[in-house]
C-alpha cells in the first residue's frame, strides 16, 4: 500500500512539475492502424516488441534525440520498430508523446504490424524492414472545419509556406523545417508550418513523399488547419501556434533557385488575383502542375498496417464472411458484379464483389495485372480495395464497406431529401477530385466509364467515394462497349463513346456532368418529369440556364436559407460545361475542381448546347449548334444496335 501511495506521489509530482513548465507532447491522436495478421509466436512475439520499445526509449533518453530505430528477430516473429518525435518538442515531451504511442499501440494486441502518429510524435512496427519507406498508399490529409479569413489571401500565403517547406525539408539535414508567414493585409493572422521526413530516408524519398503530403494537405485550404501523414513523412500547418518562435528554421538558403520563386509567385497571382478567363485558365495550368503525385508504382496496401503486404484473402473465409453471399447480406447489384457485406475473423466489414467475368486464362491473367494497378491507387475519394482472391469457383474483389451506401439512395430512393446543400456541394466537389486523380495524378490514367450516382458511395461523414474505378480494364477486348452491365450505362454515357466508341478521359467528364444535375435537381437525367413538358433534365437545364433561371432546377426538398443564388448558378453551369457535344470543350476534371474552389467572381466560358440522350428509348439527339442561342438542327440516331441486346 505504501509503494503504491508513493508511485501516485511520484506521479502526480511529475504531472504538476510539467503542467508547471507548460509541457505540451500533443498526443492528439491523427491515425492508427493494426494488422489483420497476427504473430504466429507469441511468447517470441512479445519479447522482441517489449525489447523494441526499451530501445527506442533508450535512444529517446540519450540527450536530445527525438528519433530511434531498433530491431529485435528472436525467434519466428521478428520485430521493427521506429519512432519520431517533432524537433521542437522538449525532450520530456517526446519521451510522454512516445509513452503515449506505447500505451495506443499495445491495444493491437498480437497483431505482427501496427501505426500510430500523434501531432506530435509517430510510433510504428512491423513484422519486416521498413525504415526506408517513404510515400504509401494509406498516406491521408486531415482538415480543420474553420476558414481563415480572408480566404484567398490565407489560401496564397499557406501554399506558399507549404510549397517552401516541402522544397526546403529535404535539402536540410535531419529532414525537419518550422517556419512561419503573416498573412498579407491582416497582421494579425500568422500561418505555422512544420514538415518532417524520417530520418532513413533519402533525400529524394522525402521530396516524393512531401510532394504527396502537399498534395493532401492543400485540398484542405482555406481551412485554418491542415495535416498530411504518410509512411515516410509529416507535413502540417494551422493559424494557431503549435511550436515556439526559436524552433523557427531560415529556410531561404535551403530553397531552390528559379523555377521555384517562379511557381510560387504564380500561385500567389492565381489565388489572389481578380477574376476572369485569363486567370482561370493560368489557375488550371498551376493547379496541374502542383497537384500531380510522383509518378511512381507504389506497394500492395494490405500487408501489416494496411499499408504493404499480400492482397489475397481465402475463399473459405470470405464464403463464410459473407453467409454463403446470401441474400440478407447483398448490398446491390453493380454492372461488374453483385456485392456483399462481410464480417471478417478480426471484426472488420467490409464489402466482396463478384465479378462476372469468365475464369479463362486470358482473363486471370488480365486480373491479377489489373487488381495489382487497382490495389495502388488511394485517394480519400475513391474506394479502397482491400484484396482480392482467386483461387475459388468465383473471382471476389474486397473493398472498403460504406455504411451510408450510394448516392442515388439520397437522390431518388427511400432517403431523397436528406442530403442538405452543403453534403450535396461537398459530394460535387469530392467527386470531381476523385477522377482528376485517376485521370492526371495516378501513374497511369485510368477512365471509369460508368459515373453515376450508384457507383458514389458516401462514408460516414457523406464524402463521396468512387466506387468500380478500373474494373471496364478487366473487360475482355471484344465486349461490346455500350453493354449496360459493364462499361456504360445509358443516359450518363458520352454520344461519342456510345455512337463511336471513342474514349478519353473527356467521358468521364460527361458522366460527371449529368450526375452534379441530378445532385443539383434531385431528378434523375433518365426520366420525363411530367410537369417539365416531357423534357430531359439535361435540356431543362439547358434551356433554364439559356432564361437565367437556374434555381428553377434546385431540389424542392432544399432549404432556400441553405445556398447562395451564384453557387447554384456556377454550379450548373460547370455541369453544362462538362456535357457539351464536343469533349474537347469540356474541361479537365483538375478543371472542374478548380473551378468549384474558385472563390472570384464567375464567369463561365461560352457554352454550346450539350447533347440529349434519350435512355428509355435508346436515342441520341446529337445538336450540331456551336454557340449558345444559335440555331441548330438534331441529329437524331438510333443507338440500339450498339446497346449489345
Amino acid at each position: 500500500m505504501n509503494k503504491m501511495i508513493l508511485a501516485i506521489i511520484a506521479v502526480t509530482h511529475v504531472w504538476w512539475l510539467a503542467s508547471c513548465v507548460g509541457a505540451d507532447p500533443q498526443i492528439n491522436l491523427l491515425n492508427e492502424g493494426c494488422s489483420q495478421y497476427n504473430a504466429t509466436s507469441l511468447s517470441d512475439f512479445y519479447t522482441n516488441l517489449n525489447a523494441t520499445f526499451l530501445d527506442l526509449k533508450a535512444q529517446l533518453l540519450n540527450g536530445s534525440k527525438h528519433f530511434a530505430t531498433a530491431q529485435q528477430a528472436k525467434g519466428s516473429d521478428p520485430v521493427y520498430a521506429m519512432t519520431q518525435c517533432r524537433n521542437y518538442l522538449s525532450s520530456a515531451d517526446c519521451l510522454s508523446c512516445f509513452a503515449a504511442a506505447v500505451s495506443q499501440i499495445r491495444n493491437c494486441s498480437a497483431s505482427n504490424g501496427a501505426r500510430v502518429v500523434y501531432d506530435g510524435c509517430f510510433l510504428r512496427y512491423e513484422s519486416s524492414a521498413f525504415f526506408d519507406q517513404t510515400t504509401l498508399p494509406g498516406n491521408v490529409g486531415l482538415c480543420g472545419n474553420q476558414t481563415g479569413s480572408p480566404a484567398t489571401t490565407f489560401t496564397a500565403a499557406a501554399e506558399e509556406l507549404l510549397m517552401d517547406l516541402q522544397v526546403a525539408t529535404s535539402n536540410i539535414n535531419g529532414f525537419f523545417t518550422a517556419s512561419k508567414v503573416v498573412v498579407s493585409g491582416s497582421a494579425n493572422t500568422t500561418i505555422y508550418g512544420v514538415a518532417q521526413c524520417a530520418e532513413t530516408t533519402s533525400q529524394t524519398g522525402c521530396l516524393d513523399c512531401l510532394k504527396v503530403a502537399y498534395t493532401n494537405v492543400q485540398s484542405c485550404l482555406p481551412d485554418t488547419d491542415g495535416r498530411a501523414v504518410d509512411a515516410g513523412c509529416f507535413l502540417r500547418y494551422s493559424a494557431t501556434s503549435f511550436f515556439p518562435d526559436n524552433q523557427t528554421t531560415n529556410i531561404t538558403p535551403f530553397l531552390k533557385k528559379g523555377g521555384n520563386s517562379t511557381k510560387k509567385a504564380i500561385i500567389i497571382g492565381v489565388v489572389v488575383g481578380g477574376v476572369g478567363l485569363i486567370f482561370l485558365v493560368a489557375g488550371f495550368l498551376v493547379y496541374n502542375r502542383l497537384s500531380r503525385k510522383p509518378k511512381t508504382i507504389r506497394r500492395d496496401i494490405l500487408g501489416a498496417t494496411e499499408l504493404q503486404g499480400p492482397v489475397n484473402y481465402k475463399y473459405k473465409d470470405l464464403k463464410s464472411a459473407t453467409g454463403n453471399f446470401s441474400d440478407e447480406n447483398k448490398l446491390g447489384e453493380g454492372g461488374f458484379g453483385d456485392v456483399y457485406k462481410a464480417t471478417l475473423n478480426n471484426g472488420k466489414t467490409v464489402a466482396v464483389k463478384k465479378l462476372a467475368i469468365l475464369q479463362t486464362d486470358r482473363a486471370m491473367t488480365s486480373f491479377e495485372n489489373e487488381v495489382k494497378l487497382i490495389s495502388n491507387v488511394h485517394h480519400r475519394n475513391l474506394i479502397r480495395l482491400l484484396g482480392c482472391c482467386s483461387k475459388g469457383p468465383e473471382l471476389l474483389l474486397i473493398f472498403e464497406y460504406m455504411a451510408n451506401n450510394s448516392l442515388d439512395k439520397y437522390l431518388f430512393g427511400p432517403k431523397r431529401g436528406s442530403l442538405n446543400w452543403k453534403q450535396r456541394n461537398d459530394i460535387i466537389l469530392g467527386t470531381a477530385r476523385g477522377l482528376a486523380y485517376l485521370h492526371e495524378e495516378f501513374h497511369v490514367c485510368i477512365i471509369h466509364r460508368d459515373i453515376k450516382p450508384s457507383n458514389i458511395l458516401l462514408d460516414d461523414d457523406f464524402q463521396p467515394r468512387i466506387a468500380d474505378f478500373g474494373l471496364a480494364r478487366l473487360l475482355p477486348e471484344d465486349q461490346s462497349h455500350l453493354s449496360t452491365r459493364f462499361a456504360g450505362t445509358l443516359g450518363y454515357t458520352a454520344p461519342e463513346y456510345a455512337i463511336h466508341g471513342q474514349l478519353s478521359e473527356k467521358v468521364d467528364t460527361y458522366s460527371y456532368g449529368v450526375v452534379v444535375l441530378e445532385i443539383v435537381s434531385g431528378q434523375k437525367g433518365s426520366e420525363i418529369k411530367s410537369d417539365a413538358m416531357g423534357e430531359f433534365l439535361l435540356e431543362k437545364a439547358w434551356k433554364l440556364y439559356e432564361n437565367g433561371q437556374h434555381l428553377e432546377l434546385v431540389d424542392e426538398t432544399l432549404d432556400p436559407d441553405e445556398y447562395k443564388a451564384g453557387n447554384v448558378k456556377k454550379i450548373v453551369e460547370i455541369a453544362l460545361m462538362c456535357t457539351q457535344s464536343s469533349p474537347a470543350l469540356r474541361p479537365t476534371m483538375s478543371e472542374v475542381v478548380v473551378l468549384l474552389k474558385s472563390t472570384s467572381s464567375w464567369e463561365n466560358r461560352p457554352l454550346t448546347r450539350p447533347v440529349f440522350v434519350d435512355s428509355d428509348h435508346k436515342r441520341v439527339r446529337v445538336d450540331t449548334s456551336t454557340s449558345t442561342g444559335s440555331s441548330s438542327s438534331n441529329a437524331t440516331t438510333s443507338i440500339s444496335q450498339f446497346s449489345g441486346r
